[in-house]
């Protein structure tokens, strides 16, 4: 695997096996690292999340205690029902928590049914009971979009240019309805955030986060840029194909 360090966070460029391998290990440190009983995971939707779901499963890659003391979460989630395959909660339950055992009395779904005020507030509350007051998510696993988004930061999003407020947001998008999500004061008080991409489809937004001059509003991935010492980023080669300083 290549590292390289960047203003964004570290890029580590491998093949699949040594990236989901990689992304296992952080997982496992942050809990180890974390205060007992106060480890908060988020989990993510998208395709690469998806792939490692079904990689930890087939391997039982993550330690029973780990699954049994860890409080699961989502960076961000649609407004749909968990039973939907467009609910990144839903998701995550199906591919990993269900089949792994997680206890479901420690798992944080974004209360969707209500008002969305209503389940910003309900998340905040629950997430201030896991870890304390002023923290997000012990480690924040997030996806990059084909357009750069991450969690549910599109281009153009208001929430970017938020320096200081709440942690979450809920916000509707054209086109997508209401989204719930970590803000960029969320991911700066993140213990650690996680990038995955995988595939050449990924490419052309990993090169204009950074290789590209364009600004935080039209590559909502730059925002990683102010917490880069806390941010890493998994590429295979076809993902970091557009920015040839990874791959030398």
């Amino acid at each position: 695997m290549k590292t390289t360090t960047t203003e964004f966070g570290t890029v580590c460029v491998g093949a699949t096996e040594e990236l989901f391998a990689e992304l296992t290990s952080f997982g496992v440190g942050a809990w180890l690292a974390a205060e007992r009983g106060r480890f908060a995971w988020a989990l993510a939707g998208g395709s690469t999340p998806k792939a490692w779901y079904r990689w930890c499963v087939e391997r039982g890659a993550l330690p029973e205690r780990l699954l049994a003391e860890a409080h699961w979460f989502v960076s961000d989630e649609r407004g749909v029902p968990l039973a939907s395959e467009e609910s990144n909660f839903g998701s995550a339950a199906r591919l990993l928590l269900d089949p792994l055992g997680a206890p479901v009395e420690r798992r944080h779904p974004w209360p969707v049914d209500g008002s969305p005020d209503a389940a910003v507030a309900a998340l905040g509350q629950d997430l201030t009971a896991v870890v304390g007051p002023g923290r997000c998510f012990s480690l924040c696993l997030l996806g990059l979009g084909d357009d750069a988004h991450t969690a549910s930061l599109f281009p153009g999003s208001p929430l970017l240019g938020a320096a200081t407020g709440a942690g979450f947001a809920a916000i509707k998008v054209h086109g997508k309805g209401w989204r719930f999500t970590v803000t960029p004061t969320g991911l700066a008080s993140c213990g650690h955030l996680v990038i995955a991409a995988l595939g050449p489809g990924k490419a052309e937004a990993v090169r204009r986060v950074f290789c590209g001059s364009e600004p935080l509003l039209a590559v909502p991935a730059k925002v990683f840029r102010v917490i880069g010492p806390r941010t890493t980023w998994l590429l295979d080669p076809a993902a970091a194909a557009a920015c040839p300083q990874f791959l030398a």
